[in-house]
């Protein structure tokens, strides 16, 4: 596999948006008001758990995007808690609106994202959400 299909820059990319605090706050402002959908999701949320819980969900996405087999198992588990049977049931039509609201997030948070990167960022997250989407 090349290193361009390691996802090595979306890597990057993350670590420049969670240096500055608050990125993981940020992104779900934006994805709340993304849908009237969203909100409701969350009214019984330990947002506490919810942030860390997505700051490591977007790291094994990454690696799931860049076809690692370390963490498939990791993201079958996250997909099924968010599969119709699932703890957290998310309509797969909600994904591109989770996708929208994280390359928000990380145009504001991470001063080298230009149209490539975010580009790939869009490209890498919807490989991961299309496997949720399959298996809901």
């Amino acid at each position: 596999m090349s290193t361009q299909d390691q996802y090595f820059d979306l890597q990057q990319s993350y670590g420049r948006c969670l240096i500055r605090k608050g990125f993981i706050e940020r992104f779900y402002e934006i994805f709340m008001a993304s849908h009237p959908d969203v909100a409701p999701m969350f009214e019984r949320t330990d947002f506490q758990k919810q942030r860390l819980a997505l700051r490591r969900g977007i790291s094994v996405a990454i690696f799931q995007a860049a076809g690692s087999a370390v963490v498939k198992r990791t993201c079958e588990q996250m997909a099924d808690v968010h599969s119709r049977q699932g703890r957290t049931p998310v309509p797969p039509a909600l994904y591109p609106y989770w996708i929208d609201s994280l390359l928000l997030a990380i145009g504001e948070y991470d001063e080298r994202a230009d149209d490539a990167l975010l580009a790939r960022w869009r490209t890498a997250m919807h490989s991961v959400t299309a496997m949720f989407s399959s298996r809901y």
